[in-house]
């Protein structure tokens, strides 16, 4: 699997007027990274206007699954597997058949994936797919990309009802510190 093309356009003038006329105030100059971070981190409405695109190529079929099973702030256009489309019996194709997979995302969704996805109970598949997602990112908005992490580091703990284990570790420990700093 690969990312055959990745789009994003650099719109933060745009989110920075969004959050001065949420709090009353008029248009400010465009942000620097530490504002960018301090707003991604809040997590607060104005990131949903900070947009990416991407396709996904030869995609196992189950790992596409997975993806559409987000839907708030991303749209998903997956290859059909459609009989009468493809001429292929659908029935006969495996799980693992390639399908290519584009996408549409804002920045809330991006973090709220992560944290799924990146999990270590996620499939190696997935997180594979879904880390190449975050690379992308991380060479256009590296703050944005800071904060794109598994659930464990996003909340300090692991929810998960049957975890892996990893907020047990030295490691977890290394990398939630890291994500506090930032």
């Amino acid at each position: 699997m690969k990312i055959e093309w990745f789009q994003h356009e650099d719109n933060w003038q745009d989110v920075k007027n969004a959050t001065m006329t949420t709090i009353g105030k008029n248009t400010g100059i465009y942000p620097d990274s530490q504002w960018k971070l301090k707003l991604l981190r809040s997590e607060h409405s104005p990131i949903r206007k900070i947009k990416f695109a991407w396709k996904w190529t030869d995609l196992p079929y189950w790992v596409s699954v997975h993806m559409v099973r987000h839907k708030i702030g991303i749209e998903h256009f997956v290859k059909t597997q459609r009989t009468d489309r493809t001429h292929i019996c659908r029935d006969e194709l495996p799980q693992g058949a390639l399908v290519n997979h584009e996408c549409e995302a804002d920045a809330q969704a991006l973090i709220n994936i992560s944290r799924k996805r990146l999990c270590s109970c996620a499939s190696p598949e997935t997180r594979s797919a879904w880390k190449l997602v975050r690379d992308k990112v991380a060479e256009v908005e590296p703050e944005l990309a800071s904060c794109m992490v598994r659930e464990c580091i996003y909340r300090g703990f692991c929810p998960e009802m049957f975890g892996c284990g990893y907020d047990k570790t030295e490691e977890f420990q290394k990398e939630l510190e890291l994500y506090r700093k930032a």
